[in-house]
């Protein structure tokens, strides 16, 4: 004898199926905020770093340059600067700060702005921070493109 497919049966698996993944979403993040503290980074988040994301947002830093894979990919990635150029906050001042008002002709090149000395610290600053989040398969790569 064969069977219909009924209105009530396709509704059953309609619920059945968002009752089902709407658990496995739960899980997910679950298992995503369980394994945050391990990864982000947070021991480093002080004022000042929080004050270099608010001047890299105010700025628009991330329409030309991506920072952990994500945003423009106009300029060089930024989230791992300090890994490939060193430690050193001062030479990561120096090169936002003294920026040629123009360009070379043919090339890109980035904008003067002018920040003061607080908020050249707090760049570096939360460049250095953003360094130092673990990501899966160590991204971005150390290379410079």
């Amino acid at each position: 004898m064969r069977e219909t497919f009924t209105k009530s049966m396709a509704r059953n698996i309609y619920y059945g199926g968002a009752v089902f993944f709407f658990l496995i979403l739960i899980g997910l993040t679950v298992d995503t905020v369980k394994r945050l503290p391990a990864t982000d980074n947070r021991e480093n988040l002080t004022d000042i770093v929080v004050l270099g994301k608010k001047v890299w947002e105010v700025n628009n830093c991330i329409g030309c340059h991506t920072l952990l894979g994500e945003g423009a990919y106009f300029a060089p990635e930024l989230g791992n600067v300090y890994t490939r150029f060193g430690e050193d906050t001062e030479n990561i001042k120096a090169f936002i700060k003294y920026r040629p008002v123009e360009g070379v002709e043919g090339r890109r090149s980035m904008p003067q702005f002018n920040l003061t000395e607080e908020e050249l610290e707090a760049i570096a600053q939360f460049l250095k921070y953003v360094d130092g989040v673990k990501t899966a398969r160590d991204w971005p790569p150390n290379i410079q493109g």
